[in-house]
């Protein structure tokens, strides 16, 4: 088993060291300036002599971001037809053929044509960089995985298109394109960002000044985290780095399921630490006992945990503190975080007995309990 553990984290290491280097522009919304900011950098690297593509950029009309594509090699994009229309999509197979020292991949969280070799662009960028290319990429905050709930609180809207969070932590640098709420709804209004029918729609969304500053906030945090976890692995202190174990509990109640998962994602990116979701399977809740519809949301949280980059754990126990310490031990977790219970008075009183028990369980060991909002 140590041989086999030995050989795969060589093996890793020698596909680290083939991989292209991988950049991102991420900002709090459309219109901060990202992709402007990649084509004014592939100007600066092809002054420097660096062989830089356009594989993939979306100007949207913007006439300063459309100049800057003038002088630009450009790949051409593969033609699709789809439902009687012809689209355009990034030609994966022509970067690899052209293979250029850097490539410029707009929209990482674009959702491909049916049809197409992979899902999602990001599937795309991955595969660019696992063939040695570098790739300069760009992102909107909302479409990480794990902020999905936190953006629906902020601004209402649920993202559909999503990232998932192991690619952003992919990136040898991250960098926050900012800029002030007031400065983004005057480009807005200017007609900079949208098309005239589309801006009063995008005012009473995304484009509101406290959802612009809740969400410049998660891109900062999103930014300072990835700065924190590139020094803590690539900086040498002179002592080993104590490595963060993270263990999700979840039940059948699939709201708090996927906030405690999220949650617990987040916590593990932050410390780049390795996480699981376990789920104790009660006698009460036997796959005969729970509805169908329950069962099929327990699934989907599973998949989830899986897209974030999570191992889902189940396991049979009647006493659901007891198995929570036992597996948490087994698995050298650090820290279990669990959902904060919404109980009537009489359910609080019947579960205080529960919670009492996993506290005393924890407190005989050196693992933390976390008790998510």
């Amino acid at each position: 088993m140590d041989e086999r553990k030995s050989a795969a984290h060589f093996l890793n290491l020698i596909k680290k060291s083939r991989q292209g280097k991988f950049k991102i522009y991420i900002g709090m919304s459309a219109g901060v300036g990202k992709t402007y900011r990649m084509l004014q950098e592939a100007h600066t690297l092809m002054r420097n002599g660096i062989d830089v593509k356009i594989a993939y950029v979306e100007t949207h009309n913007r006439a300063e971001t459309s100049a800057l594509v003038e002088g630009l090699p450009v790949i051409p994009r593969r033609q699709l037809f789809y439902k009687g229309r012809q689209l355009e999509e990034l030609d994966v197979q022509a970067v690899l053929n052209l293979r250029p020292e850097v490539v410029i991949v707009d929209e990482l969280a674009h959702t491909n044509i049916e049809g197409s070799k992979n899902e999602k662009r990001w599937q795309d960028v991955v595969e660019i960089l696992e063939a040695g290319i570098n790739v300069i990429s760009a992102v909107n905050i909302q479409h990480i995985e794990s902020l999905n709930e936190e953006v629906k609180e902020i601004t209402g809207i649920e993202v559909r298109e999503r990232v998932p969070d192991r690619v952003i932590a992919m990136a040898d640098e991250l960098v926050n394109i900012d800029l002030a709420a007031d400065d983004l709804i005057t480009r807005l209004k200017e007609g900079k960002i949208y098309r005239a029918d589309k801006i009063q729609a995008a005012l009473a969304n995304f484009f509101q000044s406290d959802h612009i500053l809740q969400l410049r906030e998660l891109a900062l945090k999103e930014v300072a985290g990835h700065v924190v976890r590139k020094v803590d692995t690539q900086v040498h202190k002179g002592t080993a780095l104590k490595h963060e174990r993270f263990m999700a509990c979840i039940g059948s109640d699939a709201g708090r399921a996927k906030a405690v998962i999220r949650k617990t994602a987040r916590l593990a990116g932050y410390y780049s630490g390795q996480w699981y979701v376990l789920y104790v399977q009660t006698p009460r809740e036997r796959m005969d006992k729970i509805a169908l519809d329950k069962q099929r949301m327990l699934i989907n949280n599973f998949k989830l945990a899986t897209q974030l980059g999570g191992e889902v754990i189940q396991v049979r126990h009647k006493s659901v503190p007891t198995a929570i310490t036992e597996q948490a031990i087994k698995m050298d977790i650090t820290t279990v975080c669990i959902g904060n219970p919404r109980m009537s008075l009489l359910r609080i009183i019947l579960s205080t007995s529960i919670f009492n028990h996993l506290l005393k369980k924890m407190g005989e060991t050196d693992i933390d309990l976390i008790i998510l909002s």
